[in-house]
């Protein structure tokens, strides 16, 4: 589960966490820094050194007395050769025992010269009494005056410290107190020097301290962490250290340590109940995602008919099912890590897909693909099959895979070829009935060229007429005659029109179709350089796709039609100041391939449209947009023709997408399109 974001916008338990540790580490160096600062400012010497006798802090004032030094340093370099026994004596003390009497030593300049000076020091130890450093102070013989200056320096070190400090002695009475531990009871440093430690605890903690103090006047270290309540009634908790104060063997005293680790606890509780709905949420969920992967197994292996199995993007099979294993029979040891090519019959004659590689690219390509043909088993027999091959892709649009769902078509394949025996005879009918229509339709070519000659000479008679009459009239000022003039021309030429349209729709309905591979591209290419010919103060921008297929059909007759498609939506998108026309394609789920012309023009009602592409139908009226109403139904019958359907949806004023269906060639020709044929592609 991502907790990233919380539903409702708070901070995660993880961020909260991050937060306040970020507080707590910002306090705990800014203290630090100001301790050192102080430390540094001292006018006596001090030093830490840890376990192993190196330097680990040197101040100011020892630096600018020795001129040399540095964290790492071997503490016996810092002295004549003659005072290091005398120093490795006094640390070891104070390894072992806690305290070491106070030592005079040679200390080396980095000049080589020597001054005498005293070393007082005191040891820190862990929970468990291991030794983890000791602090000293370098006080020169002739420097008296420092003492009452480090009193003053460590008084101002200790009250600046948020930790609460206290010294009491073995009776129990308070000798020392920070800023810090004296506030917590309302007082002055200097008020707590000399109170009993009973006057100072409440009385209901009295029982609870006083056992731990025993243990550490015994010379037991106490560490433990407790729960007090301030005085505004809230509850804080403290890491709290009982000391032993060590001189000549004899505990004297008692340190007391207090931090503060409320905001800790507070952290650690918020952190474990946030973990506990976390680790809940993971619980539940992956109860559901394995109860869902229980009942998608069941269901791929379970299956009769299909099989299920998943390859990686190369084709590698990746994982095996019990549906896969039962219909092609091979084991999932036989086929794990082998392509799945394995599972094709070499003989795949009438098979309608490419190459295998070509299947798994354009499966990635188009999210999805679809083949038929001759699968084999594992005994060397085969069985017809159709195959599903998706693109597994995550949020992210990353390849994870292809699945492939494959169904036994055996039975089905079967009866196709006696359905194709059936429409052979058909065929041979249907032949036999054509050769009787062709008769009819010659006899209807004749018609048609009798009408069309008989029509067009009164047109022209009419047009002829209308003209003289018009250079008759002149600039006669008899402007309904002109007007009335000017109709008849426009109603003949229209006509005129009409009648070439009606011709050109019998014509289709009879002329052979010479089909061959047509790559769409080039036929939408050639159409678009004409349309931008007729058309080069619009502003249109083409979205074409730049893989569109090769189909099989008449390539002129494709070119004429969609020179018609292309030509309306540039018409209808001429009230826009940039028109959008977008070409495209899909594959078709009954097969072939789906094409789609897509425009941002004016758009027509869709439901009033009942004879779309019936001839001379037209949605808007003449006077907005030029046009006779016969492209339409001349692209239908061309689509058709090639065993295609057309159809459109659109709405008034959101531009319209005319979608129409071909035949898939399944080969990439190797030429290019014909320029000749470009060159006559439709105005």
């Amino acid at each position: 589960m991502d907790n990233s974001i919380c539903p409702d916008g708070m901070e995660t338990p993880e961020q909260q966490l991050e937060r306040l540790v970020a507080l707590r580490t910002q306090d705990l160096q800014s203290a630090l820094d100001s301790a050192l600062s102080l430390v540094d400012q001292a006018p006596c010497g001090l030093l830490t050194f840890d376990d192993a006798q190196r330097c680990v802090h040197l101040n100011q004032a020892l630096l600018g007395w020795l001129g040399h030094g540095a964290p790492g340093m071997p503490l016996n370099e810092l002295v004549a050769p003659r005072s290091r026994d005398a120093l490795t004596a006094h640390v070891e003390a104070l390894r072992q025992s806690g305290q070491s009497e106070p030592v005079d030593l040679d200390w080396l300049r980095v000049d080589g010269s020597l001054f005498r000076a005293r070393l007082a020091s005191t040891p820190v130890f862990d929970a468990e009494g291991h030794f983890l450093h000791g602090s000293g102070v370098v006080t020169p013989h002739d420097a008296a005056q420092i003492a009452s200056a480090q009193d003053s320096l460590l008084r101002s070190i200790t009250d600046r410290i948020p930790a609460r400090l206290a010294y009491y002695d073995k009776n129990l009475i308070c000798r020392f107190a920070n800023q810090a531990h004296a506030a917590r009871y309302g007082k002055r440093p200097s008020d707590m020097v000399g109170s009993p430690l009973s006057q100072v605890v409440r009385p209901d903690i009295l029982p609870d301290i006083l056992p731990r103090v025993a243990q550490a006047l015994s010379g037991q270290t106490q560490t433990f962490e407790a729960a007090r309540t301030a005085a505004d009634g809230s509850t804080n908790y403290f890491e709290i250290h009982y000391i032993p104060d060590f001189q000549n063997g004899t505990v004297e005293g008692i340190f007391i340590e207090l931090h503060d680790i409320t905001e800790r606890r507070r952290t650690e509780e918020f952190v474990l109940h946030a973990n506990q709905d976390l680790e809940e949420r993971v619980r539940s969920r992956s109860a559901e995602l394995f109860a869902s992967e229980q009942r998608y197994r069941l269901m791929v292996d379970a299956i009769q008919d299909y099989c299920i199995y998943f390859v990686d993007e190369n084709g590698g099979i990746t994982e095996w099912t019990e549906s896969a294993q039962r219909l092609h029979g091979h084991t999932r040891s036989q086929i794990m890590g082998r392509s799945y090519e394995a599972l094709l019959s070499s003989d795949n004659a009438g098979e309608d897909e490419v190459d295998p590689g070509q299947v798994l690219r354009l499966a990635k390509a188009h999210g999805q693909w679809e083949t038929r043909g001759w699968r084999l088993r594992e005994d060397g027999s085969r069985f017809w099959a159709h195959t599903v091959l998706t693109a597994l892709r995550n949020e992210a649009g990353e390849l994870q895979g292809l699945s492939s769902i494959t169904r036994d078509m055996t039975a089905a394949k079967s009866l196709e070829d006696v359905m194709n025996d059936l429409n052979r005879e058909l065929e041979k009918r249907v032949a036999e009935r054509t050769q009787q229509l062709v008769a009819a339709n010659k006899d209807l070519d004749v018609f048609s060229h009798m009408v069309s000659h008989d029509l067009r000479a009164p047109l022209r008679h009419i047009a002829s007429f209308v003209s003289l009459l018009q250079e008759q009239m002149g600039d006669s000022a008899d402007t309904l005659a002109l007007q009335y003039q000017n109709s008849i021309a426009k109603a003949s030429k229209r006509m005129s029109l009409m009648i070439e349209g009606l011709l050109e729709y019998a014509r289709l309905g009879r002329v052979a179709i010479d089909t061959q591979p047509v790559p769409i591209a080039q036929l939408v290419e050639g159409v678009i350089a004409h349309l931008k010919q007729e058309n080069p103060d619009r502003r249109i921008e083409w979205v074409i796709e730049n893989d569109l297929p090769v189909v099989r059909g008449d390539a002129m007759l494709l070119a004429q039609a969609l020179g018609n498609l292309l030509g309306n939506s540039v018409k209808y998108t001429r009230p826009r100041d940039l028109a959008r026309i977008e070409v495209g394609w899909k594959v078709s789920p009954v097969g072939g391939r789906t094409f789609y012309i897509a425009d941002n023009g004016v758009g027509f009602d869709l439901e009033k449209a009942h004879n779309l592409f019936v001839m001379f139908q037209r949605q808007h009226h003449s006077m907005d947009f030029e046009g006779t109403g016969t492209g339409l139904a001349l692209s239908q019958r061309i689509i058709e023709r090639h065993g295609g359907r057309i159809w459109s949806e659109t709405a008034p004023g959101e531009g319209c997408t005319f979608y129409f269906t071909l035949p898939f060639d399944g080969m990439e020709p190797e030429m290019a399109f014909p320029e000749s044929s470009l060159a006559e592609l439709p105005a």
